[in-house]
């Protein structure tokens, strides 16, 4: 009874409050704890947040990495592959390119030629024009010599027409006088054989000798025409071949 009594209400009161402020205290060391994890726990949270899109990042970097290795494989595959194929042509096209090389020496030297013969062709062609300007230049200053001549050449042919075409009149105008001289004298002798022959003789003979007279004159005319007919045709054959060759037209100094 006595110990019961030695614990009273207050000190009972007393102990309740120490026990009370005791778990206060670590309740609130507790919270602070709960805290502080909680607060480390949304770190880690954000942490692990982060680094999981830093993952995912180097991920997708890693797998553009490796589809770049990958390709960059691919492309020195095939440039390998081109090499390989060009020293494969190479060697096969190196018969070829000694055979094109001496083919080229070959018409290096014949084109050397062929230019050493176009520059001669071009000396000789600038020394023609040279001499055809120097030729021209002469014509040029002697053109009213070669005028004149020419116009006297053509007035000499002229004149050789005009008197070959006076002696065709004149030898045209002697032949109908010669012809009508004919006529005459055959009417006049056959007058004469149709007059009477009771006639005397005496007239007759007068007649005879009438008629004897022209037949004597006759060719006496007829030699004396004949003379300058003939010389006239003679003078006429030898112009007349000189006019069939002269064309008025034509310069005969066109091709000097």
């Amino acid at each position: 009874m006595t110990e019961e009594g030695t614990i009273t209400p207050e000190i009972q009161i007393n102990q309740l409050e120490d026990a009370l402020a005791t778990e206060t205290d670590r309740l609130k060391k507790l919270f602070a704890a709960y805290e502080a994890q909680e607060k480390e726990l949304v770190d880690a949270r954000a942490e692990i947040e982060v680094l999981e899109k830093e993952i995912i990042d180097k991920e997708i970097e890693r797998e553009a990495q490796e589809s770049l290795i990958a390709e960059k494989d691919f492309r020195i595959r095939e440039l390998e592959m081109k090499a390989t194929k060009a020293d494969k042509r190479v060697e096969h096209l190196q018969p070829a390119l000694q055979t094109m090389e001496e083919k080229y020496s070959r018409e290096k030297d014949r084109l050397g030629k062929v230019f050493g013969i176009a520059e001669e062709l071009d000396n000789d062609l600038k020394l023609a024009v040279t001499e055809m300007k120097a030729r021209d230049d002469w014509y040029v200053s002697h053109m009213t010599l070669f005028e004149d001549l020419n116009k006297a050449i053509k007035e000499r042919y002229e004149m050789i027409e005009r008197a070959v075409e006076s002696e065709r009149q004149s030898q045209h105008m002697s032949r109908a006088f010669t012809e009508r001289m004919d006529e005459m004298v055959e009417a006049r002798a056959e007058e004469m054989a149709n007059e009477e022959p009771e006639a005397p003789t005496e007239e007759t003979g007068e007649s005879e000798e009438v008629a004897e007279e022209p037949s004597s004159e006759e060719p006496a005319e007829e030699t004396e025409e004949e003379t300058p007919e003939e010389s006239v045709e003679e003078e006429a054959a030898e112009t007349s071949e000189e006019p069939a060759t002269w064309n008025a037209d034509v310069d005969p100094w066109a091709d000097n």
